[in-house]
């Protein structure tokens, strides 16, 4: 049992606030108070009540590390759960006094970013010193607690990077700025119940082996398009909505017509499921296709597919593309892309001079 007289105390403004039926308490506390109380409850490993959190991913704190010390900040409360019953906080008249003893709150929401926290420390010590926002509960069921974390964790969805470019104008760097925007609709490609590649993007992580297109080949293939001064801002098509769109009404309206042949879901006939194809698909949206619909006043599937009218019985596939080169294969997809909209066009003797 802890020894009154040695435990060390501190007092900070709170605000009590209601969540449902649970009595919550925010505050700031120094990063190092808060990892000299906390600790992790995993579940399925602890059987204290609360145990909800899961196994560290070491790249995700080295990440969390490098952010910090880079000289970035949470503005997001860490969310922990005091279980040491034999020493309170106690709140009083918008203060709060919190025992700073080892062990006696669970982190609920937070443990990766506490853990870069702490790893950033012992290359910068002061870090330990700066304060973060804190929410705390009072011994948490494990019912509760899971309820906290399943809210956090998936019914709120992190904001796209490259969305701050659309709220403020503002970016750090034109490179820096096409690579999170092109992530950002690679998310929505493999994310999105609509999108011709739901679940069919290759984030890292996701096992090998398996058939999809390369995050990789997204980003490489958008990220000169989404520049400040790129292809999609030429035709006035500059906010990530707009954007997403653009990319996913495309590839709906390419994969409609291999829906008709039974194609599309056949990952070993499907060109488009492979990196060249996603990427000569790109390059000619990009360099035809935009214009055409621009010129219309309209991206929808429906123009998308009037414009590419593909062959029926005819469509490329992915032993068209055997024993050709990366780059050929590009162009081959790009060569099957156009066909159709050269043979729309009139003859010659149609133009009038």
């Amino acid at each position: 049992m802890t020894t009154m007289a040695k435990v060390k105390k501190i007092t900070t403004s709170a605000l009590e606030s209601k969540f449902g039926k649970l009595t919550v308490f925010h505050t700031t506390m120094t990063v190092q108070d808060v990892l000299a109380i906390s600790y992790v409850a995993v579940r399925g490993q602890d059987e204290e009540e609360g145990a909800v959190q899961r196994l560290l991913n070491k790249r995700r704190v080295q990440s969390i590390k490098d952010f910090v010390l880079a000289g970035n900040t949470f503005f997001n409360t860490f969310i922990i759960n005091w279980t040491n019953s034999d020493i309170k906080p106690n709140y009083s008249n918008g203060k709060m006094t919190l025992p700073i003893v080892q062990d006696s709150a669970q982190i609920i929401d937070g443990q990766h970013r506490l853990a870069g926290l702490q790893e950033s420390i012992k290359e910068n010590k002061a870090i330990g010193k700066q304060k973060i926002l804190i929410s705390i509960c009072d011994e948490l069921s494990t019912k509760d607690a899971a309820r906290i974390f399943v809210n956090i964790n998936s019914e709120q969805r992190p904001v796209p990077k490259s969305l701050i470019y659309d709220l403020f104008g503002e970016i750090e760097d034109d490179q820096n700025h096409a690579i999170n925007r092109a992530n950002d609709i690679a998310t929505e490609l493999n994310e999105n119940n609509d999108s011709p590649y739901y679940g069919l993007i290759k984030f890292p992580g996701k096992l090998k082996g398996l058939a999809g297109i390369d995050l990789s080949a997204v980003v490489s293939a958008l990220k000169r398009h989404l520049q400040p001064a790129g292809t999609f801002a030429s035709h006035n098509l500059t906010n990530l909505q707009n954007q997403k769109s653009v990319v996913i009404n495309y590839f709906t309206a390419i994969k409609s017509f291999y829906d008709k042949e039974g194609l599309w879901d056949d990952k070993a006939r499907d060109p488009f499921l492979t990196n060249a194809g996603f990427i000569g698909a790109t390059d000619y949206l990009t360099t035809k296709l935009l214009t055409k619909c621009a010129e219309k006043k309209t991206f929808t599937v429906e123009i998308f597919k009037n414009l590419l009218d593909l062959p029926k019985s005819h469509l490329l596939e992915k032993k068209d593309l055997k024993n050709l080169e990366g780059k050929s294969q590009r162009k081959r997809v790009v060569e099957f892309l156009e066909a159709n909209l050269l043979n729309s066009l009139p003859e010659q003797d149609e133009y009038k001079f």
